[in-house]
């Protein structure tokens, strides 16, 4: 009998518990994320269903939708029977709207009171990437943000940053601040010698043409550095 209910089909089951007709009758908040995640793929396979595909794939990332989205396709594909190429682009898409969304969401206020604003708007740009990059926030004299600028891409070593462009974005846009971010794929945000390095550099060059360095922050996924907390700028 228990083999038999262990290989129930999510059809078989009573209407409230399939995670779309669930969402239908309570909701879609009164889904699990393994539910959500099953309503993607869709369907599981011989062995398992959708719901307990999805929650072993969840159980792989200690239930971290972070680290979920972190995965690749090579990465789903090759360790989940039943999930093939088509269902790991599915999920790797939906990640990416979620992070979408919440960098959008970052952006419809960007006014910037601490630290923490300046995370949850870079948060969901690098958060998980493998790759260093390295931005600038440019702000005008009323300490509005003028722009968001790319500087530079790295590797997971490390990037290259280029104060010359740094200082031609910010004349260039008539900035009269400006704050560095980057992150580190490492997951440490403590920042290394060729991050302090980089700082007072950059801040030397600032100076020069009476352009503030505020702030520089490390951001990583779930935490972040900022120098101006620190008071180490």
């Amino acid at each position: 009998m228990t083999d038999l209910i262990h290989k129930l089909k999510i059809t078989d089951w009573a209407v409230e518990d399939r995670p779309r007709e669930k969402m239908l009758l309570k909701g879609i908040t009164s889904l699990s994320d393994a539910e959500l995640l099953a309503i993607l793929i869709g369907s599981g396979n011989k062995d398992e269903t959708a719901v307990e595909l999805s929650k072993r794939i969840l159980h792989s990332v200690s239930n971290d939708l972070n680290l979920l989205g972190k995965q690749t396709i090579k990465d789903l594909t090759g360790k989940f029977k039943g999930i093939g190429e088509a269902k790991a682009i599915t999920i790797a898409a939906a990640m990416e709207l979620g992070k979408r969304r919440k960098s959008a969401e970052a952006d419809i206020n960007p006014q910037i009171r601490t630290s923490r604003d300046i995370f949850d708007i870079f948060q969901p740009m690098l958060g998980d990437l493998q790759h260093e990059e390295s931005w600038i926030l440019l702000f005008n004299r009323a300490n509005k943000i003028i722009k968001k600028v790319l500087i530079s891409k790295g590797n997971i070593r490390g990037v290259v940053i280029d104060n010359r462009l740094i200082i031609k974005e910010a004349i260039e846009n008539n900035a009269t601040s400006i704050i560095l971010i980057h992150n580190h794929p490492s997951g440490n945000a403590y920042p290394s010698g060729n991050d302090n390095q980089i700082t007072n550099k950059l801040k030397g060059a600032c100076a020069l043409f009476e352009i503030s360095l505020l702030d520089h922050i490390i951001v990583c996924d779930t935490d972040y550095y900022s120098y101006k907390d620190k008071g180490t700028i």
